[in-house]
């Protein structure tokens, strides 16, 4: 690669040599290697290439004010001599994002900037000069451009934070670390416009020292260099620090500040102190839990750490550790307390020595007492304190049976007030079976019913009973106690058999039912017992039999005498005897079931039941009694169906809205009879006179007003007798159901027809039509309320 500097005039296109007049500058030009081609001794050609040069960066300045485009750089090829040649560049900054800073002339191969470049965004660019011929086809290989950006100091420091919050224990040596500031520059660290450098313009407050402090100016580590840092003085101090670059030239550097908050942390350099030599007190007697007084301290370390939590003990006058001082968290005041009760007949008076000191200890190089020591005066208060029992509980033994009013014993209490003159009353307070009664004045103890051990209210042979004693103070106490009666046994109860009931099988195997017997009492008063049966009633020894079995004690054997017993309860008395000093006896009755059985002699359910009380001839009649009454039941259902029947057939022949029989009229005057009459009966009669369509059965009336229209059914033949009027009406409903022009709903069928001839002679008074013509009934509606409905129906009037 050949480097030519081509000299350009300012506005003008004439190129001159390197080194001419001033008004030129230089524009380094950078040529692609050469190709050449040699003839072998063989005669073939051989191409030669030129060694590439390592091509230097180009360095160009940030935020340059020239004039853009600003040339930096001609590229050119050798082979442009003789053909023309196209140049262009690639890369970031060229075609590729960030595209258009660099440019280059396609021609003449004049590489030139666009625009001011920012080193802090990129430091360097990379780029690749390309040579082709019109054609597009590459004479030369790419050639790299490396194009620095060379910084300037533009770019002031910048704290990390705008305030830095350190700290350092008080009373600290000189040269104690306190903390690090921390300052960025984006220029460049490795030329002097990043080079920071740190220093102290303002300590506030300037005490005890306007030095207390100073900092590594290239580190920015805040150390202490004074001693006399005390929390209780000055608990902060605040410092600005200032960042220069340019390595903290004042003049050509820029500058930032920061500040620096300085804590002094508390140590544990002062001791607390009570704040009088003496602190007073009163307490009641026998009162636990209760405040006596508030030690009250002070203590110049920070509050609510443990340089400033007190402790409290006491050193003297708290033999027996009646009391105790905890700690309030809050005030840091020791709160004397009573832990124990304290008797005022014993001690009236407390006097303590108690000392306070903090949790931890003090700090080194603190010339100061550890703790601090006062006084405390303690006054007991009396009060009126409850009577006393002693013993409590009392025990003593007595047998059972002791009669009514018998004197037990003497149960008093003692008022521990001696120094008050008070009477005690006694009083019973609880007592479950009601036995005893205390004389009020002396506590003597006596019997007002029988004592039983049997008795429920006794547990383990112990019956208790508590007293009340009260005294006559303002305001009055009383205090309780509990008498243990420890019962011995008598022989006060007779034996019962046990169990009460067995079951036995009717033919029982040869071996019977072992028994024994119940005692409430204890032995020696119980078992063993002997077994007897009575004598009455008579069969009771012929059936069964008692054995005695062989070294079981109090237990006995039942048998029975006969190979089989019939099923059933039988009940057999047994005499018991006890073992009792006097010997109790008693006839208890066992009772037996006697059942059928299985193979595994158990009963079956229905001998199970016979054995629940009732016998086979009881059973049988239970079950002759649920059939009759089964039989009468279905009889009256039988009854009541026949009934309902006969009913339905009277309701075909009487409508309902015609029936009159709950309104009987009664006439005074008969008239002079029928005979004297002139009635035409030939409508009733002779039936087969009448036109052919009044003789259809189920026609209606052609005075009467249709509900809709008329259905024709089968002609029915004249009746030749009267014949019966209900199978008239079933033969005509069975014409009905059978017509198949019959409407698929309920309808009213008229039956005219009312058999011929009639017994009751001549009917002229109705003088009925011999035709079907209309009829004038509206005078029905001139007869009363009970003829409305008639008068609709055959009148004409409208319907309902």
């Amino acid at each position: 690669m050949q480097v030519h500097f081509i000299l350009q005039e300012k506005g003008t296109k004439e190129v001159k040599t390197a080194g001419d007049a001033t008004g030129f500058r230089r524009v380094p030009e950078i040529v692609f290697p050469w190709h050449s081609q040699v003839v072998g001794g063989d005669g073939s050609v051989v191409r030669r290439v030129k060694r590439d040069w390592v091509i230097p960066p180009i360095n160009v300045p940030e935020n340059s004010r020239g004039q853009f485009p600003e040339e930096l750089v001609r590229i050119r090829s050798d082979r442009d001599n003789n053909r023309l040649l196209r140049y262009s560049v690639t890369g970031p900054g060229a075609d590729q994002p960030p595209t258009g800073i660099y440019i280059i002339s396609p021609i003449s191969g004049q590489l030139s900037v666009t625009k001011p470049l920012d080193r802090e965004h990129i430091a360097n660019f990379h780029l690749r000069a390309h040579a082709v011929d019109l054609n597009g086809n590459q004479v030369e290989n790419p050639i790299d451009i490396v194009i620095n950006v060379i910084d300037m100091n533009d770019n002031r420091p910048e704290f990390t934070h705008t305030v830095f919050n350190g700290s350092v224990p008080e009373g600290s040596k000189p040269g104690s670390f306190v903390m690090t500031v921390t300052s960025i520059d984006k220029d460049d660290p490795k030329t002097a416009n990043g080079m920071l450098r740190y220093k102290i313009l303002s300590q506030n407050p300037e005490s005890p020292s306007s030095n207390m402090f100073t900092i590594n100016n290239k580190t920015g580590d805040i150390i202490s260099v004074a001693a006399g840092l005390d929390r209780e003085v000055l608990p902060q101090y605040t410092l600005i620090i200032q960042a220069t670059d340019m390595e903290g030239n004042p003049t050509y550097g820029l500058s930032n500040t920061a500040t620096a908050m300085i804590r002094i942390t508390d140590v544990n350099d002062n001791p607390p102190e009570f704040t009088t030599d003496m602190f007073f007190g009163d307490v009641k007697e026998n009162r636990v839990n209760v405040i006596v007084s508030n030690l009250t301290v002070t203590d110049k370390d920070q509050p609510h750490t443990s340089a400033w939590n007190a402790a409290y003990r006491i050193i003297s006058g708290d033999p027996t550790g009646r009391f105790s001082i905890p700690t309030d968290p809050t005030s840091n005041e020791g709160l004397l307390t009573v832990v124990k009760p304290i008797d005022y007949e014993l001690s009236r008076s407390f006097m303590l020595t108690v000392v306070t000191e903090n949790e931890v200890q003090l700090a080194r190089g603190i010339h100061l007492p550890r703790q601090s020591t006062s006084t405390v005066s303690v006054r007991v208060v009396d009060v009126n304190e409850s009577p006393e029992f002693s013993p409590d509980p009392k025990s003593i033994k007595l047998e059972e049976g002791l009669p009514a009013s018998s004197l037990l014993t003497t149960f008093t209490a003692q008022d521990p007030d001696r120094y008050m003159r008070q009477t005690v009353r006694y009083t019973k307070l609880f007592d479950p079976a009601n036995w005893l009664e205390i004389d009020n004045l002396n506590g003597r103890i006596s019997t007002r019913a029988v004592l039983d051990r049997e008795s429920p209210y006794v547990k383990n042979n112990l019956y208790n009973v508590t007293f009340m004693a009260s005294d006559n103070g303002n305001p009055p106490a009383s205090g309780t106690g509990t008498l243990q009666i420890y019962l011995l046994d008598i022989n006060d109860n007779a034996p019962h058999v046990f169990p009460p009931e067995v079951e036995m099988c009717e033919r029982p195997e040869p071996n019977g039912i072992n028994i024994t017997a119940s005692d409430p009492d204890l032995i020696p008063n119980a078992g063993p017992f002997a077994f007897e049966l009575a004598n009455r009633p008579l069969d009771t020894r012929r059936n069964w039999t008692l054995m005695r079995l062989n070294g079981q004690y109090g237990r006995s054997q039942l048998r029975l005498r006969i190979g089989f017993l019939e099923s059933g309860i039988y009940t057999v008395p047994v005499i018991i005897t006890d073992s009792g000093n006097l010997p109790m006896s008693n006839t208890s009755y066992l009772r037996v079931k006697v059942c059928q059985c299985d193979q595994h002699g158990d009963c079956v359910d229905m001998e199970r039941i016979i054995a629940a009380g009732l016998g086979t001839g009881a059973i049988i009649a239970i079950l002759i009694c649920i059939i009759v009454m089964l039989v009468m039941v279905l009889m009256f259902v039988m009854w009541m169906k026949r009934r309902d029947k006969e009913r339905q057939a009277k309701q075909l022949l009487i409508d309902p809205e015609d029936d009159v029989r709950d309104n009987i009229l009664k006439y005074d005057e008969e008239g002079g009879g029928e005979e004297d009459q002139d009635y035409d009966l030939s409508q009733l009669q002779q039936p087969d006179a009448l036109e052919a369509e009044c003789v259809k059965v189920g026609i209606r009336r052609l005075d009467e007003r249709p509900m809709h229209h008329d259905h024709q059914y089968p002609v029915r033949s004249a009746a030749p007798h009267p014949g019966d009027i209900g199978d008239f009406i079933h033969e005509g409903l069975k014409a009905a159901d059978n017509d198949p022009a019959a409407p698929p709903y309920d309808s009213l069928l008229v039956f005219d027809y009312e058999g011929s001839g009639s017994a009751a002679g001549s009917l002229s008074s109705l003088h009925s039509s011999s035709s079907c013509g209309d009829q004038e009934y509206d005078y029905l509606g001139d007869w009363g309320p009970r003829f409305h409905r008639l008068a609709d129906l055959y009148g004409g009037g409208s319907d309902d």
